[in-house]
Parts: structure tokens; C-alpha cells; sequence
């Protein structure tokens, strides 16, 4: 039997797949595109391509576009998910998961295992992946260059939190001719400060502290945010997959 996650976020889309033991065996991660339905499509040729016969299936859709994957025995929300994911991962039942997507940022408090309280963000993108790659844009940079460059940059703020505005004052700054380094610096703190303010919004535990999404592997947003937090913030490669390794757990409770 293998147990599928698939999540359709905003912005990529991944799944990952389980064998009876649990052990995690496959993962991948795409862009959505334009249709989330195009995508699952695409997902399901690829595991039928990569030989597991669809009858030994049990599969969970979740994020964004999971009401658009027709296959799915199941569909659960992205917060229980990556949960369900991070706290497989990092076999810890009381932790903090921070999750910053492509649209939204979650901040997700786990005891015992189970999710016991959550915050989004608003409906602006500020503080999320959209945020970091207009800006990215904009600089002509990719996000992971934006920000590995703040490193060597400082005294210089962005104070809107308006996606729109905040690329004006980008613009700005770049006419000014501010170093693009102090950009990228202002750049990544408007980032941490918004998942700052997001975290204080909620009481968390004293558990880890654990960075998941599409930026979990830029090093120095997790560095910012363990200075803003005042915690130490832990994550590794396979955090970007928490969404669908959660929805390949939920699978394996799926009978038929």
C-alpha cells in the first residue's frame, strides 16, 4: 500500500509518498501554474509514470487547491497538514510550526501532537512568498539571492506592509541609489517582522520553533527570525514538504 499527500499551494505544488512503513519514498515539488486542475493531473501521470499501481492508493489532497484533485479519497485543511508533517519530521509533539507561503503565512501552535491554536496572516500578501518575489523582481534578484545579499546590508527600513506600496518604496530606494544590499536587508525584515507580529498574536510553547514552506531553506530569513522571536528557529530541506508529508499521514488512515 502507498499513502500519497498532495498539496496544491498558491504558488508550487508537491506531494510526497509513504510506503506501509512509513517511510517516506517520493516527493516532488512543481509550480502550480495558472490550474490547479491541470496540475493534479499532472501529478497523478507522474505517479502512475513512476510504476505505483493506483489501486494500492490512499490519497490526501490539502493547501490552496486541494478541492481541485478529483482523485483524492480525502481532502484536509493545510493547517492540520503541516502540523501533522512538521511534527513527524521533526519527532517532536510540541512545537511551534511556522509556515510562510506563497499567499499566506501560518503560525501554528502543536500540543501533544494535535493543533491547539493558529493565526493567518490578513488577506494582504505582505510577510509571505508573493511578498519576497515581487521584491526579488523588482531588484532583478531570485529570492534566494535577495536573500543571502541582505547579509551585508543594514540601516535601511521599508515601513509599508502593503505589497503595492512597499514595491514603490523599493523603487524608490533603487532611484535614490541605495545599495542593493540595504534593500535586500529591508526587504527580509519587513518579512520577519510581520511573522513577528503574527507570533505574538498567539501564545506559544515552550517547544521547538520550526520554519517550513517554499523559504524554509533561506538560512538568513531563519536567522531574522530567531532574532525577532528571541527563540531558536530549526528546519532542514524536507520542511518544505510538511504540507504533503501531513497529508500522506492522514492517508494512512484511510480504510476501504
Amino acid at each position: 500500500m502507498y499513502y500519497i499527500g498532495i498539496d496544491i499551494g498558491s504558488t508550487c505544488a508537491k506531494y510526497a509518498v509513504l510506503n506501509e512503513k512509513k517511510e517516506l519514498i517520493r516527493k516532488h515539488v512543481q509550480p502550480t501554474g495558472w490550474s490547479s486542475v491541470e496540475t493534479a493531473e499532472s501529478i497523478r501521470t507522474q505517479l502512475a509514470e513512476s510504476g505505483i499501481p493506483w489501486e494500492e492508493v490512499r490519497s490526501v489532497a490539502t493547501g490552496y487547491g486541494r478541492v481541485s484533485v478529483p482523485f483524492a479519497d480525502k481532502t484536509v485543511t493545510e493547517i492540520t497538514c503541516h502540523g501533522r508533517g512538521a511534527v513527524w519530521l521533526h519527532n517532536s509533539e510540541n512545537m511551534t510550526v511556522i509556515d510562510i507561503g506563497g499567499q499566506d503565512t501560518k503560525v501554528i501552535c502543536i500540543e501533544d501532537g494535535m493543533v491547539k491554536d493558529f493565526v493567518m496572516n490578513d488577506k494582504c500578501s505582505a510577510g509571505t512568498g508573493r511578498f519576497l518575489e515581487v521584491m526579488a523582481n523588482t531588484m532583478a534578484l531570485t529570492p534566494s539571492e535577495l536573500c543571502e545579499l541582505a547579509r551585508d546590508g543594514g540601516n535601511t527600513k521599508i515601513s509599508s506592509m502593503c505589497t503595492v506600496f512597499a514595491e514603490s518604496e523599493v523603487i524608490s530606494l533603487i532611484g535614490r541609489g541605495e545599495k542593493k544590499e540595504n534593500i535586500a536587508y529591508a526587504v527580509v525584515e519587513s518579512i520577519a517582522d510581520k511573522v513577528a507580529s503574527q507570533s505574538s498574536r498567539m501564545s506559544m510553547n515552550s517547544g521547538l520553533v520550526c520554519l517550513t514552506g517554499g523559504l524554509c531553506e533561506c538560512d538568513y530569513l531563519r536567522e531574522v527570525l530567531c532574532d525577532k522571536l528571541k527563540r531558536d528557529v530549526v528546519t532542514q530541506p524536507d520542511d518544505r514538504y510538511a504540507g504533503a508529508i501531513g497529508a500522506a499521514l492522514m492517508a494512512t488512515g484511510i480504510r476501504r
